[in-house]
């Protein structure tokens, strides 16, 4: 929200006369006069008029969970136990899920209250990549690597997947990377070439990389760096 509505839903604040306590550098934004109006001013940010507070921050989360298998990537569910479970029950309200792994899948699942920052992770055009440890129940054929370089053709969508990596690791099983993150993405593409995946791991979005010694049901909050790594690529993206 810009800085300017925040004051004029003041009582008493009108639009003009928030710009012009902008303008006289009378409003800070955490600490530090502003005196753009058309400054974006998000929730965890505090505002505050001439050293009284307006808008307190928000505490932002970030929190990187090993999922195991047999959880949902949602909020909450009536049958199946689900991600948010597996929180500290005082963080569930405020969080959401960037990037969702099915109930079979397992491993890298990212949660947040930060809307803006989770966009950045997930939004198709950023192109983050996005690898995960398949196993198929076929082997893989020499042509399957060739194909998602191409990209395959998804009749229900009507579009064609970005060109993918594949690193065979053996007879069954390989490293994949994707840049989007359609419904089912990684088994419909071995579905497209006549396999089907048996187990799907996720191991890492863009910088931020599952910790090996992350247990299944796990969780840590990120760190500074990790949390700037997708501030930075998805400023570039957009």
């Amino acid at each position: 929200m810009k800085l300017s509505r925040i004051l004029s839903n003041q009582d008493g604040i009108s639009r003009k006369r928030a710009n012009a306590l902008i303008a006289a550098g009378r409003v800070t934004v955490d600490g530090t006069p502003c005196r753009s109006s058309a400054r974006e001013v998000d929730r965890f940010s505090s505002v505050a008029l001439d050293g009284e507070i307006i808008q307190g921050a928000d505490t932002p989360h970030y929190l990187m969970l090993h999922k195991p298998a047999g959880y949902l990537s949602a909020t909450v569910d009536t049958v199946h136990p689900t991600a948010l479970d597996l929180i500290a029950p005082d963080l569930r309200p405020e969080l959401h899920i960037a990037g969702r792994l099915d109930r079979a899948s397992t491993g890298l699942l990212i949660l947040t209250n930060d809307g803006q920052w989770s966009r950045q992770l997930t939004e198709p055009k950023v192109k983050i990549p996005k690898v995960y440890h398949v196993i198929t129940e076929q082997p893989i054929s020499a042509e399957t690597s060739e194909r998602f370089a191409e990209g395959l053709w998804f009749e229900y969508e009507q579009l064609r997947t970005s060109p993918a990596q594949l690193e065979q690791l053996g007879p069954q099983e390989a490293r994949v990377t994707i840049y989007e993150g359609r419904y089912h993405q990684i088994k419909r593409m071995f579905h497209a070439v006549g396999n089907r995946v048996t187990a799907l791991h996720r191991e890492r979005m863009g910088q931020l990389t599952l910790e090996a010694d992350l247990n299944p049901g796990a969780y840590r909050s990120l760190t500074a760096r990790e949390i700037d790594s997708v501030k930075q690529t998805g400023s570039a993206g957009f």
